[in-house]
């Protein structure tokens, strides 16, 4: 009985540290000085997408992350910490990215994520850097032209859970059912397999999806706009003061329009003249 209640007691004390700790670790990061950290380090950590293509996506090959977020991640960096600064990167999802952001997982947000009035209550965000707009994905001959086709009881649209995008095909199409799954490349397998007549989300990320996926194609244009801006923790005015400053630069620079052109130049559909910056 005494090493059971000694064991107890043992449990109690961790379970209180434990607490104690996690609350010091939520004040520390409140607290942290990003800039001044990023600066000391000469790096830069943040939460990109890893199954997005043109914007975050795994080469399987490589094993390297590629894509426009993490070329505009990497110049960024090094415009605000210098030549032989480092971006790290660590994948995360639309439902993880604020999760680990506070936690101080990650320095800086940039994945595909939405300006909305919602999110700005968490995090702080950037400037613009990408202006997409939501729309659907459709598999050819499907005889679906819009939105408004799938406004009908019956209709099943696919979305990725935490995105802004479900909320939105809601409120246009509330006839529909909208089918949440965890991320872009299972909502393309259940579309794939007749589990859904389309798939919405931002129009950048699915002309990717159609550019590999022959037999789908980007209809009825955008019926939203989805403005994506890099997220930070609040109380870091210096550290989102330097993006907004490295942002403005790279587009003076020219460098943000040759990016655009290498993962968007000669993607069909996509209007690459009306996206640049000067």
């Amino acid at each position: 009985m005494k090493k059971f209640w000694r064991r107890l007691s043992l449990i109690a004390v961790m379970a209180t540290l434990g607490l104690t700790l996690s609350a010091c670790s939520t004040t520390s990061v409140a607290n942290r000085n990003v800039l001044k950290a990023d600066q000391k380090s000469k790096t830069i950590t943040w939460g990109v997408k890893a199954d997005t293509r043109l914007f975050g996506l795994e080469n399987i090959k490589t094993g390297q992350l590629e894509g426009f977020e993490i070329d505009l991640a990497k110049a960024m960096t090094k415009k605000i910490l210098g030549p032989d600064a480092k971006a790290e990167f660590v994948p995360v999802t639309s439902s993880t990215r604020i999760p680990l952001l506070k936690n101080g997982n990650i320095d800086a947000i940039m994945a595909t994520m939405t300006i909305t009035p919602e999110r700005a209550k968490q995090v702080d965000f950037s400037k613009s850097y990408f202006d997409a707009g939501q729309s659907i994905l459709v598999k050819k001959g499907s005889g679906i032209t819009s939105i408004k086709d799938l406004n009908k009881k019956g209709k099943v649209i696919l979305g990725v859970s935490g995105s802004s995008s479900v909320q939105n095909v809601a409120k246009v199409a509330p006839k529909a059912t909208v089918l949440q799954l965890s991320d872009y490349a299972q909502d393309m397998t259940a579309l794939k397999s007749g589990q859904g007549d389309a798939m919405t989300t931002d129009n950048g990320i699915l002309y990717g999806l159609a550019s590999e996926n022959k037999g789908y194609e980007v209809v009825g244009g955008t019926f939203t706009k989805e403005p994506y801006g890099i997220a930070v923790n609040k109380n870091q005015k210096a550290f989102l003061k330097k993006l907004n400053w490295a942002l403005e630069e790279l587009e003076k620079d020219g460098t943000y329009n040759k990016l655009l052109k290498k993962w968007f130049g000669d993607v069909k559909g996509f209007n690459y003249e009306e996206m640049k910056r000067s």
